[in-house]
């Protein structure tokens, strides 16, 4: 189907509960195109086969989402934007290619491994921190400074200035709907950044914002454009995605309590569940856009050169064609390929992070505090505005 369909993406009854529109589009109108909130006019991808093609298609450029046809180029990121618009999702091949393998070089397997006792002490200090309260926010108290914690010790960010970088966050990825208060936010996150990357030039250790510095590969390293691109990418999809997944998968144990119980009983199912929280309600809504460098074809749908192309992981992750019982939380699920950290290339970089964080958080709440509850009914909680990430903006429980 190739015409426009418009719905209100700012609606809190839809972003408290997107899904029904996304099953209704995968039926009748897979790929759609539609106004976002930005105002800019894109084509929707929603079933999964489409989707998983769409993200690993080369002839769909993120390096060209600002500068190919007249709505993407009137997008174009400008001032201080643009010192943030260098990073891997930013970019195509070969630039992608070699931006990915001088950050991976510095961001292995290894060093996220070696982080775990640190994760197991901040998050039984977070939890400390709560002990012998009634009721806490899990959102402001546990979900959220764990990863940023995690993230700013990683690189070497000073933890002090974590409320100042969570208020710019929000701002910037809840995008046009922030108004007014972006462009500031933008302009304090790059100047926040390019001080911090003087003082770590003057005064290097042992973090990877040092290791990004003076990492090398046949002479090759990062510019100050890509340096500061990639600080911010790491800061921002560092610990949003986290908090999202740490919120959302302890939202769906506790709406539906035999969830929670089954999951104490069978902790070895963890693994699977956190899986599942990711395809089920994950922590990223849609992908960051990308741009046809030319006519091509997803779903039967002519999408042509220059235009915008958005893929929605929350749809495809519940695709009854690709999932059974797609519309089910399965605890127990094991053929479970989502798409919630994306697919190809842009695959995220950080989900092994992201993983063990979950990991060691879920592990936690389970254990310390087996008789958690909502605090309020599940209707009453507001979700995040913005199509790109999904979360909750509180988490009230009773411990």
């Amino acid at each position: 189907m190739t015409q426009d369909l418009q719905i209100d993406f700012t609606d809190p009854a839809f972003q408290a509960d997107p899904h029904p529109v996304y099953a209704h589009w995968r039926r009748t109108g897979p790929v759609t195109r539609t106004r976002l909130p930005s105002g800019l006019t894109a084509w929707l991808v929603t079933r999964y086969e489409d989707a998983r093609r769409a993200l690993a298609d080369p002839r769909l450029s993120k390096q060209s989402a600002f500068s190919v046809g007249s709505s993407a180029t009137a997008n174009r990121p400008s001032g201080p934007a643009a010192v943030l618009s260098r990073h891997m999702l930013a970019v195509d091949p070969p630039d992608h290619t070699r931006l990915r393998r001088l950050v991976s070089a510095a961001f292995t397997a290894r060093r996220i491994e070696e982080l775990r006792p640190r994760i197991e002490e901040i998050t039984h200090d977070l939890l400390d921190a709560v002990e012998g309260r009634d009721r806490a926010d899990l959102i402001d108290t546990f979900a959220f400074p764990l990863p940023i914690q995690v993230i700013c010790e990683l690189l070497g960010v000073p933890a002090d200035d974590r409320d100042a970088f969570r208020a710019w966050s929000n701002v910037i990825v809840a995008g046009s709907q922030s108004g007014d208060r972006l462009e500031p936010a933008i302009r304090a996150m790059v100047s926040y950044i390019l001080a911090l990357l003087a003082e770590r030039r003057a005064h290097p250790g042992e973090d990877l914002l040092s290791g990004l510095i003076h990492v090398r590969d046949e002479g090759d390293r990062l510019s100050e454009a890509e340096l500061s691109s990639m600080v911010f990418l790491l800061l921002i999809a560092g610990h949003e995605t986290t908090v999202n997944l740490i919120g959302n998968g302890t939202f769906l144990l506790l709406a539906e309590r035999e969830r929670w119980e089954r999951l104490r009983a069978e902790p070895a199912l963890l693994p699977t569940a956190i899986e599942e929280f990711l395809r089920y309600e994950g922590p990223v809504e849609t992908s960051t856009f990308r741009v046809a460098t030319e006519d091509l074809e997803i779903g039967g749908v002519t999408i042509a050169a220059g235009d915008p192309v958005v893929v929605v992981l929350l749809s495809a992750n519940r695709d009854g064609d690709r999932f059974a019982g797609a519309d089910e939380l399965r605890l127990d699920r094991t053929q479970n390929a989502h798409l919630a950290f994306g697919h190809g290339i842009h695959y995220c970089l950080g989900a092994p992070l992201a993983r063990l964080e979950a990991q060691v958080a879920f592990t936690a709440l389970l254990n310390r505090h087996p008789g958690l509850r909502l605090a309020i009914p599940p209707e009453d909680l507001r979700w995040r505005p913005g199509l790109l990430l999904r979360g909750l903006e509180t988490l009230p429980v009773r411990l």
